[in-house]
Parts: C-alpha cells; structure tokens; sequence
C-alpha cells in the first residue's frame, strides 16, 4: 500500500483484508457498479464521506469515522483512502484497497485532500459529493467548494447499490434477526414488579452480543409506564410498577447489517383503549406485509398501514412513514432511512432483496405506546420476515 507525509512501522504481519466482511471480488464488482454509475450521472471523480458507503465498497470499518475519513473514487484510475494515521491498521485489515493517503493529527485533513486530488490531476475533473451526507460538515464543504468551484451533488449514487441486498448480504441480516430474537426474548423475560428500565436494557444488550451482535447503529429504545408514551424514549433507571405499560425496540448487528424488531408488552391487565391500539397495530402491521411484493411501489404498504389505522379512528396518532430500508448502519441510526422510505408519494418499486423494518405504532402522549414490527425481505412473491418471536402484546 502507499502512503504519503508518514513514516509507518513493519506491517509484513498484518493480511490485508484478513477482516473484511466479503471477498475481495464483491468489492471490485461493487466498485465495478459504482463508476458506471458515476459515468451515467455525468462526473468523473467522487468523495465519498458517508461511513455505510465507503463500507458498502471498501469493507472498511471503525468507530473511528467521527475523525475525516474519505473515498476518493475516479472513474478511471485506482481509488484513493484518504484516512487518519490511527486507523490505517483497521484499514488494513478490513479492505483491499491498495492506495492509502494518510495524515497525521498535525495536518488540516481538508487541506490534505485538496493536495490528492491536486497531485493526481483530479481538481479539473467533474467532482461529486453527497451534500446531504450526515459526516460532511458544512466548513469541510465550504473549504472544498472554496478550492474546486463547482462541486456536483452525487446523494443517492452509491445508495442505488445498497437498496437491494445479495444473498451473502441477506444472510447477514439474518445473522442479525437472531441476534435480536435473542436480545428481544431476554428482555421480555426481565419485566417484573420493580425491576429497572436499566435491568431490561442490560438483559436485552447482554443476550444480543451473546449471540453474537457487534456494536449497534443506535440504542435499544426501552421505556415503561408513562415514559413509553413519548416517542423514542430511553430507558433512564424507572422501575416498574403493577398495571405499567413497557415498550421495547432494539436492532443488533453482524458485520454492520442491522436487523431491528419492535414489542410491547404490561404488567397486569391494559386498560380497554389499549388492547384496541395495539389490535389495531397488529392488523396495520400485517396490512403493510400483505401489500409487499415486487413491482408494487414503496407508498403501497404504508397506505395499507394508513387505511387499517384510519378506519379504526386512530389517524392522530400515526403521523409516521410505515417502514425505512434496513441494511448497513453506523452511529447515529440502525436503519437506511436515506435511501427508501414506506410512505405516500414513494413511488419507487419494490424489488426483491429490498429490506425493511416495518414498525407500527400508536400511543397516547404521556400515557402508553403500544406497537409491533418486522424486519422483512422483499421475495419474489411477497415477503419473508427475519424475525421469529410472537408479536402479541406481552402480558405479564
């Protein structure tokens, strides 16, 4: 590998790519599929910033990415690492990539990668960049767009070839479901009369990493009695009482794919309103499923959602898209949000290999949530859900 501005010691030691999640083929097919596309949108070069795309073609990966990290890729021409010296180790051993720029804690990495780009004769190229990327601050574009001038917007590019996962992919979101199965069954089991919202998190990360789960997109999201009745709530040392509602939902992940599953469950008997909320969910849930197939497009699920809620008179308290892509993820999130959404006006089809977690939920602000969800392949006939505990309302 090269490296420029620093000295490195022996690595003889190290195989490259003696940790990456697929073979060396998938990524030079996945690079492959990349520049055509960049061909197609009319640039030559791309900067590639986001952590889940330079995953998706390199294998790299580190909770490392909050320092500058970028995948200079060029329609012709070997690719580029630009990377923090600190994880050059990692990126030795997760990917393929033979062309390494590596700075040190000393150096200004924007400035660093205006020096690539110019030493390869790339500053005159038609350059693009995913301005809506999460892990491009604006001074990073500023800076860039101050040196180059015009700088194409590339969002969605890389994220067309991660909308459809392979049969290698799929099997590691499957990996993934029984990791959350696993996490799922225990923290069900951890609900009792004065046990902690803590004490059913601990549990349910405790057995996902058990069996298997590396480090999540996001935290399980666990709150009980009124707490679970304001959305995405974390668990904060509550314990639970007699009659409380308790509301789970967590992802776990194998080799950074994510597979996330939605329960609820009460300690003691629900009140009427609640029983007809979470029916309704299971019914809108299965609503979703029913209207997945291929060549269907991406609104027709959450309208079967939407309708089944509708009917029932609970259009208040469902102001959500249906479902979102769930693949490859880093901190901040466990899903592919960016890339399709289940909701009116997405007019995408439907394909098979499409994954998604469908979570319908409803609640009362400040009283209960109550929901259900699956993470599902798209098949060639319909649909297959990865996960495998009941979805009935847990009561205890």
């Amino acid at each position: 590998m090269k490296a420029q501005s620093v000295s490195l010691p022996d690595l003889s030691s190290v195989v490259p790519g003696a940790e990456s999640a697929f073979h060396e083929e998938e990524y030079q097919q996945r690079i492959a599929r990349a520049r055509q596309l960049l061909v197609n949108a009319g640039l030559d070069v791309m900067v590639i910033t986001g952590p889940e795309n330079i995953f998706y073609l390199t294998g790299q990966q580190t909770p490392g990415y909050y320092t500058f990290q970028t995948l200079v890729l060029p329609v012709e021409g070997d690719p580029v690492f630009v990377i923090r010296q600190l994880e050059y180790f990692n990126f030795i051993s997760n990917t393929f990539i033979r062309d390494a720029a590596i700075y040190t804690d000393g150096d200004n990495p924007v400035n660093f990668l205006l020096d690539v780009l110019k030493a390869r004769g790339w500053m005159k190229s038609r350059i693009g960049i995913d301005k809506r990327g999460w892990f491009l601050p604006i001074a990073v574009y500023e800076a860039l767009q101050a040196e180059i001038g015009t700088i194409h917007d590339a969002a969605g590019v890389i994220e067309q070839l991660r909308a459809v996962k392979s049969a290698a992919e799929l099997e590691k979101m499957a990996h993934a479901a029984r990791y959350v199965d696993a996490g799922m069954l225990a923290g069900r089991a951890a609900i009792a009369a004065g046990a902690t919202e803590n004490d059913l998190v601990s549990a349910m990360m405790g057995a996902a990493i058990a069996a298997g789960s590396e480090y999540m997109g996001m935290e399980p999201l666990v709150s009980t009695g009124p707490r679970t009745g304001v959305p995405h709530g974390t668990w904060r040392r509550r314990k639970i009482l007699d009659n409380d509602p308790i509301f789970l939902e967590m992802a776990a992940t194998h080799d950074r794919y994510h597979a996330a599953l939605m329960r609820s469950a009460w300690l003691g008997k629900p009140p009427a309103v609640a029983l007809e909320m979470e029916k309704v969910c299971q019914e809108a849930l299965q609503a979703a499923l029913d209207a997945i197939r291929p060549g269907a497009t991406c609104e027709a699920p959450h309208l079967a959602c939407q309708a089944v809620i509708d009917r029932a008179g609970y259009t208040d308290n469902f102001k959500k898209r249906t479902g979102y892509s769930i693949g490859i993820s880093f901190a901040p999130d466990w899903g592919e949000g960016a890339i399709l959404s289940l909701y009116s006006g997405i007019t995408t089809e439907l394909q098979p290999g499409m994954t998604f977690h469908i979570p319908p939920a409803l609640r009362i602000y400040g009283e209960f949530t109550v929901g259900v969800s699956e993470t599902i392949v798209v098949t060639e006939t319909g649909y297959r859900a990865l996960g495998t505990v009941d979805r009935p309302l847990y009561l205890l």
